[in-house]
């Protein structure tokens, strides 16, 4: 996580900054001061298979892919993180979709690009075929460098060959780099302004390979940038309050994906 910042700047600050010596210098304390933070790392005594709700009802199976999101980089607990708290939403159910057993899995790696994700998803059709699965992935497209296109073309791929499997496809695009607060002004800036243009390229390539979009940026962005007990003690992953915004706000969609695999 600590290189991240640095990424950014690469990505951004030549454009939006090129000439302003003063602010390319601004940007380079930034920089040093974000790589110098503790930032959260994966726990390896996170479990990545549990099931939840009734036995006796229908099951199924969701699995998450993607990057540090998909893992639940910034909490200790399963049902903290943002697979945990879908899959309980989706076994409490409702009076129109009733409870279900859900059968929840992870192929996540932190700091996935969508360039990985071509080995995820062979990871998650072993065995048997997931119903769901939600991709999560980004914020390191985002830093890279490349242009958002790219990367979406590899998330595109990676959406179509679930599809083509079988498998319901929700992805959250790129979530609000803006609302780091691991960064200070004007690199968190600059991060929300790359975020946004890979959420953009994100959402054409999966529309148009038949997966189902949520814009976590402008869904969720808000109530990120005005609570900071959103984020883990890092001021970049999501907290356990942070993964439930984003979980009531992919599970529409999800829901959704669910009731139309059975």
């Amino acid at each position: 996580m600590a290189g991240l910042p640095e990424r950014l700047t690469r990505a951004a600050a030549t454009s939006l900054l090129a000439g302003a010596v003063g602010g390319v210098a601004l940007i380079a304390g930034e920089m040093l001061a974000a790589k110098a933070r503790r930032y959260a790392k994966p726990t390896m005594g996170l479990a990545l298979r549990t099931s939840m709700g009734p036995q006796s009802a229908p099951p199924l199976r969701l699995v998450l892919l993607g990057d540090s999101a998909a893992v639940g980089v910034g909490v200790e607990w399963l049902s903290d993180t943002v697979g945990g708290q879908l899959a309980r939403l989706l076994a409490d159910g409702s009076a129109e979709t009733g409870q279900r057993h859900v059968l929840l899995s992870s192929v996540g790696v932190a700091g996935s690009r969508s360039s990985d994700l071509a080995t995820q998803v062979a990871r998650s059709l072993l065995g048997d075929r997931p119903d769901v699965a939600v991709v999560l992935i980004g914020t390191f497209d985002a830093a890279s460098g490349r242009g958002p296109e790219d990367a979406a073309d590899h998330l595109g791929q990676a959406v179509r060959r679930l599809r083509s499997a079988g498998v319901q496809v929700v992805v959250g695009t790129c979530p609000d780099l803006g609302a780091a607060r691991s960064m200070a002004p004007p690199l968190r800036q600059i991060a929300g302004l790359v975020g946004r243009r890979m959420a953009r390229a994100q959402a054409r390539a999966v529309t148009e390979a038949g997966g189902v979009v949520v814009d976590l940026a402008a869904e969720t962005g808000a109530v990120f940038r005005a609570d900071a007990g959103t984020l883990c003690y890092d001021g970049f992953h999501p907290s356990a309050d942070g993964y439930r915004v984003w979980a009531h706000a992919l599970y529409p969609a999800v829901s959704k994906a669910a009731m139309s695999s059975v």
